[in-house]
């Protein structure tokens, strides 16, 4: 302890310097130096590339265990574990040529190793390559990844849906910080936008025993950018047209870093008309281009800080984000005709602060991680004036303490304690959920034991939530509420095991279990939700859903070919969702939330084919299928349809003033989804066809990097099941053509 405080008075004064060096060269298979790899140590935030001659060297490391990652683009991916000592450590690498995407580490699960080593599965995907996809927004983006999908309303508004479960069952982490933003509501979006972010890491399924509450369904995981190497100065200016929307998104940032500081700053607007369909569904003055769905518009504006120290004892970073979103909410369908960006009533303001604190304490033999979190959401909707009408403040203080144990033989061991302490305040004059405040307790213990080809991981976990509310209202009234005052308590384990069958075959197989608490919404409701044409009433005698999934996964890859099957069966108990009552109030339809156990299952399978001799090829297909029932056999609601995603990319360079160019196809058929719940509608098949083209373009010394997509290039008109327009017969966006650039400053 003494340490610590030590370190925190006297660390960011830069008086601390180290003497631990470690340094090196970086070749290829045939002996010669690599330029321009990639070398980065994560506990530390600090990175460095390779000279002319391959050769690396970064300063002012700590006595412990670190991680160190060479990366580089063609080549495999290389993953070390150095312990330096008070002189120089050599450090050699040989990175061999790969035809396929780099070999990632995932932080998502505490043990920081390459997706290779790791016991559990988990996708990872840069933002980079989401972009190139020509997403609109970072939810379009994440909807591509097999095993994801999207409710959404409009192109605005996209809420993540992992395995057939969605809302409160998908927890998403930013900065390293639990993100809450009132994402039990229909229309509360995803709130993050892609600038300054890195990667994004995505578990499919439980994931309770390293997250607590909400992560019965799967975590989101999205990581920052990186600071700049050390001793250099970094800007970069993005801009991307969108056709369909008349759409701009702008994005400034700069970063610098000294030996034992980093800063960092980025700011980005975006602002977007009402989208375009496919062809006009009545006659319109639009005419025969398609009409515009009234109201979809949205403008939003993101800025993001950092600011990081490191030194041989610790190394903490301090990031800071401001969003502010200004969303139309479209309830006429098409109306109105403009290609205006105001938003008109009804629409949201959306005001979120997110800080966060993430430190690394090095002793000897161990690491202590303590981060902290804060997060200020603001949340108003305007029904026909500037008044709001629903005025909600959520404020939300989190934990996160990690004690990574000395490495025992082959044994690798991490203590962790979290907690949250939550408040909801209403200031409008309709309530959706109370006042109320939300405390989590957990504390989980995991551990990671390799031997030879074989990597077996077990963990155990408590928790214990606390929700209490204040009463509001006469009872009996819509907008009522109940004082309320519950705990719910929780154990979780999880096991794993890999293992390498060869060199190019592996073997994955966890077992999980989660639990997610009930939500103010669910435990309360007394009113109209808007946009659902629901009375909905909640239900404070609902019990803990608790869930038990098996997954296994297969994987099989040489030098120009990869395979992958992912197969699951999660059991949940006391799955929570809403149920016509028959009754009528206000002229709507009675939903009251009960409980019954249900069971989702299915898979992803998929390959990458890269043939020889045509080095530039790459042809890549999946396909994703989920089925979710109750136990009575009635299938549960917001399922997403099975999916088939093929694409063929070409890779080459043009002389000297294009290079990593690429054209890609891309055929993604949606088949037709017919196992709905009692409210919801069928939906029919379609197919979606998409082009891509990009690369760096070389203009003597300077560079800049665009890329062109045609997305749903003959202009089909789909409705697609998940769109919460598709009861109004509204289909989603038509063709559009996303050009984007990337000046390096």
């Amino acid at each position: 302890m003494k340490k610590i405080i030590m370190a925190l008075i006297i660390g960011f004064s830069g008086m601390l310097y180290a003497q631990n060096k470690i340094s090196g060269a970086v070749t290829n298979g045939n002996q010669l130096p690599l330029k321009g790899v990639s070398v980065y140590l994560p506990e530390l935030h600090k990175s460095t590339t390779t000279d002319d001659n391959g050769q690396y060297a970064i300063n002012n490391l700590p006595d412990g265990n670190l991680k160190i990652s060479f990366s580089f683009v063609g080549y495999v991916t290389q993953n070390q574990t150095l312990k330096p000592q008070e002189k120089e450590t050599v450090l050699n690498i040989i990175l061999p040529q790969t035809a396929f995407q780099m070999d990632e580490i995932v932080v998502s699960t505490a043990f920081n190793k390459l997706q290779s080593q790791n016991v559990m599965k988990v996708e990872h995907e840069s933002i980079k390559s989401l972009r190139q996809k020509g997403s609109s927004t970072l939810i379009e983006g994440l909807a591509t990844i097999p095993g994801v999908a999207q409710i959404s309303t409009g192109t605005s508004i996209g809420k993540p849906v992992i395995r057939g479960l969605s809302a409160n069952r998908v927890l998403v982490y930013s900065q390293g910080v639990r993100l809450e933003n009132q994402q039990f509501g229909d229309e509360h979006g995803l709130g993050l936008n892609d600038a300054g972010v890195e990667s994004v890491e995505v578990i499919k399924g439980p994931a309770s025993l390293l997250y607590g509450s909400d992560a019965i369904g799967g975590v989101l995981y999205f990581n920052p950018e990186k600071f700049a190497e050390a001793n250099t100065f970094k800007g970069d200016f993005r801009q991307r047209f969108f056709s369909n929307t008349l759409g701009s998104s702008s994005s400034l940032g700069l970063k610098t870093s000294s030996e034992n500081w980093k800063f960092m700053v980025r700011g980005t607007y975006d602002m977007h008309s009402d989208y375009k369909i496919a062809l006009p569904i009545r006659s319109s003055p639009s005419g025969p281009d398609g009409d515009r769905v009234t109201n979809t518009r949205y403008n939003e504006k993101d800025f993001k800080a950092g600011i990081g120290y490191s030194n041989s004892d610790f190394s903490s970073v301090l990031r800071y984000n401001y969003n502010n979103l200004d969303l139309g909410i479209p309830e006429n369908g098409i109306a109105e005709q403009s290609e205006s960006k105001k938003t008109l009533y009804p629409k949201q303001g959306i005001f979120n602060h997110l800080l966060s604190l993430n430190n690394s304490f090095f002793f000897k033999n161990s690491t202590l991680d303590a981060n902290i979190g804060y997060i200020a959401n603001d949340r108003s909707e305007f029904e026909d004036s500037d008044v709001a009408s629903l005025h909600m403040k959520l404020q939300t203080l989190n934990y996160d303490l990690k004690y990574h144990f000395p490495k025992i033989g082959n044994m690798e061991t991490i203590l962790g304690i979290q907690g949250m302490h939550q408040t909801n305040k209403n200031s409008g004059e309709e309530y959706l959920i109370p006042d109320a405040a939300t405390n989590d307790f957990g504390v989980f213990g995991t551990s990671v034991y390799n031997w030879g080809k074989n990597s077996f991981q077990a963990g155990l976990r408590y928790d214990n939530r606390n929700v209490s509310s204040e009463s509001h209202g006469t009872l009996g009234e819509e907008g009522s509420f109940e004082a309320l005052d519950k705990s719910f308590d929780s154990f979780n384990a999880s096991l794993g095991y890999k293992r390498n069958f060869a060199e190019n075959l592996t073997l994955r197989l966890n077992l999980a279990s989660g639990f997610r608490a009930p939500t103010l919404a669910e435990l309360t409701s007394n009113g109209v939700h808007e946009g659902t044409n629901r009375y909905e009433i909640g239900n404070n005698n609902l019990n803990t859903e608790q869930n038990f999934q098996t997954d296994i996964n297969l994987e099989y890859n040489n030098s120009h070919f990869e395979f992958f099957v992912n197969g699951f069966y999660n059991h949940v108990n006391n799955y929570i969702y809403i149920a016509p009552s028959g009754e009528v109030r206000d002229e709507n339809d009675v939903y009251d939330y009960v409980q019954n156990d249900a069971k989702l299952f299915g898979g992803e399978i998929g390959l990458h084919f890269h043939p020889h001799p045509l080095d530039w090829l790459h042809f890549e297909t999946s396909f994703e299928t989920v089925t979710g029932e109750k136990q009575n056999g009635d299938y549960l609601p917001l399922i997403p349809a099975n999916n088939w995603n093929n694409t063929l990319r070409g890779e080459f360079d043009i002389k000297n003033w294009l290079s990593d160019g690429f054209a890609t196809l891309n055929i993604s058929h949606t088949f037709n989804q017919d196992n709905v719940s009692g409210f919801e509608t069928k939906s029919n098949d379609y197919t979606l066809v998409n082009l891509g083209l990009g690369g760096k373009i070389k203009l003597g010394k300077k560079a800049f990097e665009f890329n062109m997509n045609a997305n749903n290039l003959f202009d089909k008109s789909y409705v697609a099941h998940l769109s919460r327009l598709k009861t109004d017969g509204i289909p989603n966006i038509g063709r559009n053509i996303v050009l984007g650039v990337n000046f390096g400053i």
